[in-house]
């Protein structure tokens, strides 16, 4: 367990962030949260600001200086600020890239100059691309599928240089499609679980892009929390200076997804069972099927996820029950 350190966690104020922040916070950690809220929230932090433990830095990774003063004197930095989305991506490519990689170099460089101790960071199983292998291997990628893919690999490519080139130990964590508590329902671009549970909840028709048979590896919150923590707390340096799957090891159809949903939220309010699901044509960019394998994780950093899909989807829904009501 990571304890009395001082962690500067970027895009704390987002989904995985917040998490991260609630996680270190509550294991006696200095915790530094540098967000400029495009898409996280103040109201995932409020709880926080309290803590003296806890410090707010209100600024965009685009800004270099900006990075440098969140780095100072930091033992670790939890690099999750992003402009997430595949559809984002396409519809604002060079947002998406200024963010995504010139903020991401803004970090490596602020992070080699205070020589922090070590830089984990976000990557994305968009780097997969095209490949149709599964399940999907560290070493075997293909062609990116969209402009937020291209950013995520470019990350691994500037992360791996700044390792062999400065000597900064690195880690990046490939993410499947991530979700749970403080994950944003509403917005263009919000993710699919959020989105369907509040449509259900509200007795509306999930719309599932296509026939409903892609598969995705869902990956609930605590399970990532284990794995950012298990990357700080590497000490051979066989496993640092490399890229881990983040996910469950496992795949579940859209299809199958509603329906778990449907059956969980049913206990909550009977008529969502009768909610019908709408149809529409697929998404550009997205992947068909994605399943991580784990192997790597597991063997490399003694990875062991305590979370199924389905015990997941019973927190998440709970939760959005407890705060969308």
């Amino acid at each position: 367990m990571i304890t009395n350190k001082k962690i500067l966690i970027t895009g704390g104020a987002g989904f995985i962030g917040s998490n991260l922040c609630e996680y270190f916070l509550a294991n006696n950690n200095k915790v530094v949260c540098l967000d400029n809220f495009s898409t996280g929230h103040k109201y995932n932090i409020e709880s926080f600001l309290l803590n003296n433990n806890f410090t707010l830095i209100e600024g965009d990774i685009r800004n270099i200086e900006i990075c440098r003063q969140a780095t100072k004197g930091v033992d670790y930095i939890l690099h999750q600020a992003a402009l997430g989305s595949v559809p984002r991506s396409i519809a604002d490519p060079i947002t998406s890239n200024e963010v995504n990689v010139s903020g991401f170099l803004n970090m490596l460089v602020a992070a080699r100059d205070e020589k922090v101790k070590r830089f984990v960071y976000a990557a994305s199983s968009s780097t997969y691309g095209d490949s149709e292998s599964l399940p999907k291997i560290e070493d075997v990628i293909g062609k990116p599928l969209s402009p937020y893919a291209i950013t995520k690999y470019v990350n691994e490519l500037y992360a791996d240089v700044f390792s062999k080139t400065y000597n900064i130990e690195t880690i990046g964590l490939r993410y499947f499609n991530v979700f749970g508590r403080n994950q944003d329902p509403n917005g263009a671009y919000a993710a699919v679980i959020p989105k369907f549970v509040k449509q259900l909840m509200n007795l509306e028709s999930p719309v599932i892009n296509g026939d409903g048979n892609f598969s995705r590896d869902f990956t609930y919150i605590d399970n990532v929390i284990q794995m950012n923590e298990l990357a700080l707390l590497a000490n051979d340096k066989k496993v640092i200076n490399t890229i881990y799957n983040t996910a469950c090891g496992d795949r579940t159809t859209l299809n199958d997804l509603v329906k778990y949903l449907k059956s969980i939220l049913s206990e909550y309010n009977s008529e969502i069972a009768n909610v019908e699901v709408i149809y529409g044509s697929n998404r550009a960019g997205d992947i068909p099927h994605s399943l991580a394998s784990i192997e790597k994780a597991k063997k490399m950093l003694d990875y062991n996820p305590q979370y199924t899909l389905e015990k997941g989807l019973k927190e998440s829904v709970k939760w959005y029950w407890d705060n969308l009501k």
